[in-house]
């Protein structure tokens, strides 16, 4: 735990799913964890769940939609601390289903903005604060979705998704020369609330997902938390511009 003591990571979107599971992991190795979301009162939970566990943390109520919200905390932060070790872009989502037929320029402006739009936030704010870190690095959530263009009611999210994949990309090139990392990680089906609704009206389709998926069970959160601290770490040092599957091998298909 020591190796990590006096580092800073904030994770956004953390209260819940796999932000908290990269969170408590973070904590665990002796980072002193931001959480980020907008439920105030989970996040309140959450922190003192992390504090139970003996992990330094503290909760920042703010939207990552919002940039003057982000902009505002972020360097409230940095200040506090005076550096930002990593920064985890956590936090993003579906949004909803919509063709594009019928899509509303609100609904793909706000599914844009939770996953594309907050990454940029997040990370122009922090890079004057990660230059002072050690070993310094964003780590971003890209998906499928990325690539496939999501399923039916999904493609603003694939979309978005898409976008995520090459500004992890350019930030890495823009942010070398600082010694700043930046990768991505791609989750597969991950057990989280992020599924509830399908887990609940149709179990016997959230069942057969791992039908696809090589290693034949779907992801748990700490099999992502697992792939970002090893990003996070030293072990990484080499690693930049990468985007990891962590999907049991459910991108190739079966």
């Amino acid at each position: 735990m020591s190796k990590n003591k006096g580092k800073v990571a904030i994770v956004t979107g953390a209260t819940g799913g796999i932000g908290f599971a990269v969170a408590k992991r973070l904590g665990e190795e002796g980072y002193t964890v931001i959480l980020n979301g907008i439920q105030d009162e989970e996040g309140a939970q959450r922190l003192e769940e992390l504090k139970a566990a003996g992990i330094t943390a503290e909760y920042y109520g703010f939207d990552v939609t919002k940039e003057e919200e982000v902009t505002a905390n972020i360097k409230k932060i940095g200040e506090k601390y005076g550096k930002i070790d990593v920064l985890v872009n956590n936090a993003g989502g579906l949004g909803g289903r919509s063709r594009f037929e019928e899509m509303t320029t609100e609904f793909y402006r706000f599914v844009m903005a939770l996953n594309l739009d907050s990454v940029f936030f997040a990370s122009r704010a922090a890079i004057p604060f990660l230059k002072k870190g050690d070993h310094p690095t964003i780590i971003n959530y890209t998906s499928n979705a990325g690539w496939n263009a999501g399923g039916p009611g999904a493609g603003i999210y694939g979309t978005s998704k898409a976008g995520v994949h090459t500004i992890t990309r350019a930030l890495a090139k823009d942010l070398a020369e600082y010694g700043i990392r930046v990768n991505a990680v791609s989750p597969g089906t991950i057990d989280t609330p992020f599924h509830k609704q399908i887990k609940e009206t149709k179990p016997e389709v959230f069942a057969s997902w791992a039908n696809n998926i090589m290693l034949g069970r779907l992801g748990q959160p700490e099999d992502v938390a697992g792939v970002v601290s090893f990003l996070a770490s030293p072990d990484a040092a080499f690693l930049t511009a990468e985007t990891i599957q962590v999907g049991g091998g459910q991108a190739l298909g079966i």
